[in-house]
C-alpha cells in the first residue's frame, strides 16, 4: 500500500499528517523570529524544561500537555527574567534550567506507578499518536500565535533586527522580548507531538534559516518557512510509513538535508550564477 493510499484508509495517518501541517505554521512563524533574533540556546531551554511540567502533571492524574505549556511558559519567564537582569550569566542559568527541568521529569516519570510509554513518546515524538482533540489544541495554538505576530508585527520586526533602535522609538524590548519568548514556548508545546524533545530545535530553526537564505523580508521568511515545515513533514511522515522509520527522526533528518541543500544553493548562486 502505498502512503496516499494509507492515508485515505487510516485515520490515524491522515490526523498525523494534518498535525505537522499545523505545526508547521507555528514553526515558520516563531521559527523565522528564532533565527533572526537568535535565541536557538534560549528555545533550547524552555524546550528541555518542559519535561518538569509534563513528569508532574502525569504524576498528580492531570494532562500531560497541561503541564507541558504551564512550564514551558514559567520557562519563558524565567529565560527573559535572566536574559534582562543577569546577562552575564544567562548561559549557566540557562543550562541550569535545561538540566534541571529534564531531571524533574525524568524523576516524577520514575516515581509514577507503571511504565507509561505515551509520556515517554514526547521525548522522542509520536505523530501517529495525534488524536483529533490535540489537533483542534494545535489549532488554537497556532490561531493564538498568528494573532500575536499579526497585532505586534512592527514591534517584533525592530525588536529582532535592531533592539537599540526599538528602544529608541519607545517600544517596550523588555516586554516583546517576553512575549516572543511565551510564543516559543507555544510553539515547542506543539512541536513536541511532532517530533519531541529531543528534536524539537531542529524543526523550530532549520526551515527557518533555510528560508533566510532566500527571503527579502521577514514576512517571507516566514511564509518560505511554513511551507519548507509543511513539505518536510509530509515527507517525513511519508519515509517513516514507506521503510518503517521513526517519524520524528526521519523529519528532523530531513530538516538538516534541506538546510545543508539550502547552503550549497545559496553558495553556487553567490558564485557562479548571480555574478553571470
Amino acid at each position: 500500500m502505498s502512503f496516499l493510499e494509507a492515508l485515505a484508509n487510516f485515520e490515524f495517518l491522515a490526523h498525523a499528517l494534518l498535525g505537522g501541517l499545523l505545526a508547521s505554521v507555528a514553526c515558520g512563524i516563531v521559527g523565522s523570529l528564532v533565527v533572526v533574533r537568535r535565541i536557538g540556546y534560549m528555545a533550547g531551554g524552555i524546550a528541555h524544561a518542559v519535561l518538569g511540567g509534563m513528569g508532574i502533571a502525569y504524576y498528580l492524574g492531570k494532562p500531560p500537555m497541561a503541564g507541558a505549556l504551564i512550564s514551558a511558559l514559567v520557562a519563558a519567564f524565567l529565560v527573559s527574567i535572566v536574559s534582562r537582569g543577569a546577562a552575564e550569566q544567562e548561559d549557566t542559568l540557562i543550562s541550569a534550567l535545561w538540566a534541571v527541568g529534564m531531571a524533574t521529569g525524568i524523576l516524577f516519570i520514575a516515581k509514577t506507578p507503571g511504565y507509561n510509554v505515551d509520556l515517554m513518546s514526547y521525548l522522542f515524538g509520536n505523530v501517529l499518536m495525534i488524536s483529533q482533540q490535540d489537533l483542534w489544541f494545535i489549532v488554537i495554538l497556532d490561531l493564538a500565535i498568528i494573532a500575536i505576530t499579526v497585532l505586534f508585527y512592527r514591534q517584533l520586526l525592530l525588536v529582532c533586527f535592531d533592539p537599540e533602535f526599538a528602544t529608541i522609538r519607545g517600544i517596550a524590548v523588555g516586554a516583546i522580548h517576553t512575549m516572543l519568548l511565551c510564543m516559543v514556548a507555544l510553539t515547542v508545546v506543539i512541536l513536541i507531538q511532532i517530533v519531541g524533545l529531543i528534536l524539537v530545535i531542529a524543526m523550530l530553526t532549520l526551515p527557518a534559516a533555510s528560508a533566510r537564505l532566500f527571503s527579502s523580508s521577514l514576512a517571507v521568511m516566514m511564509l518560505g518557512a511554513t511551507l519548507l515545515g509543511a513539505i518536510i513533514t509530509t515527507l517525513g511522515l511519508a519515509c517513516s510509513f514507506t521503510w518503517d522509520l521513526p517519524a520524528g527522526a526521519s523529519t528532523a533528518i530531513l530538516s538538516g538535508g534541506v538546510y545543508l541543500g539550502a547552503i550549497s544553493v545559496k553558495k553556487a548562486w553567490d558564485s557562479w550564477i548571480k555574478p553571470q
